[in-house]
């Protein structure tokens, strides 16, 4: 009796959890991933920030990249899934959001085309250079107050199982580039860099203002 019931309890469950996975995975759209993907990885600037992990292994500072990762994906993926939930809190509807996001992201875009410095982090930096290093990679080099707005503009726009595949290769494309900053810097340069990190600084421009206009749209 009791094991019949076990069996039943478990055959629900997993049928349950196999409806979710499906769902899930049903609304993945590659282009979606695609774009959302190269949209992502341009805030969160892995190969713009090669100078900084140099310089912190130059200080004798010991930097993993796994635990980096991890850590960044852990704080974006409960951002992406708490931050509607947070709006929803203060009663600010998510094309406002996206509309004021855009504008953030509109700023970060000339800060990587024009060598400008609008958003000052050096005394936050200088404030926890004590902690670890995930403290100032995870938090806020990459999973900071810019991927945070990022993704939760882009959230009118697409689903959330696509921006968790993007978030994933981000995370990987993050790996690579830690691990191999010396040969990075080593076979491509400094002007190479240089120009990559322009070409997604337009890319940004672009969808800054997509997100801008689209949902002013949107809301009028």
């Amino acid at each position: 009796m009791h094991i019949c019931k076990f069996f039943t309890n478990f055959v629900a469950n997993l049928m349950n959890t196999m409806e979710t996975i499906r769902t899930f995975f049903g609304s993945v759209d590659i282009w979606q991933v695609l774009s959302s993907f190269v949209f992502l990885i341009a805030i969160i600037d892995p190969f713009g920030n090669i100078p900084i992990t140099i310089a912190m292994e130059k200080k004798g500072i010991k930097i993993h990249a796994g635990k980096v990762c991890l850590a960044s994906m852990t704080i974006l993926l409960a951002f992406l899934f708490l931050g509607e939930w947070i709006l929803k809190l203060f009663g600010v509807q998510i094309e406002y959001f996206a509309i004021a996001g855009g504008f953030i992201i509109f700023l970060m875009a000339l800060e990587m085309i024009l060598d400008v410095v609008i958003f000052q982090n050096d005394k936050l930096e200088g404030e926890m250079k004590s902690a670890s290093t995930i403290v100032p990679l995870a938090f806020p080099m990459y999973a900071g107050p810019g991927a945070f707005t990022a993704l939760l503009a882009i959230t009118a726009e697409y689903s959330i199982g696509s921006l968790c595949i993007s978030l994933l290769l981000c995370m990987l494309v993050l790996y690579i580039v830690l691990i191999g900053t010396h040969w990075l810097t080593k076979y491509l340069g400094t002007v190479s860099l240089y120009i990559i990190r322009k070409f997604f600084g337009i890319i940004v421009l672009a969808i800054a203002c997509k997100l801008m206009f689209g949902n002013l749209a949107a809301v009028f």
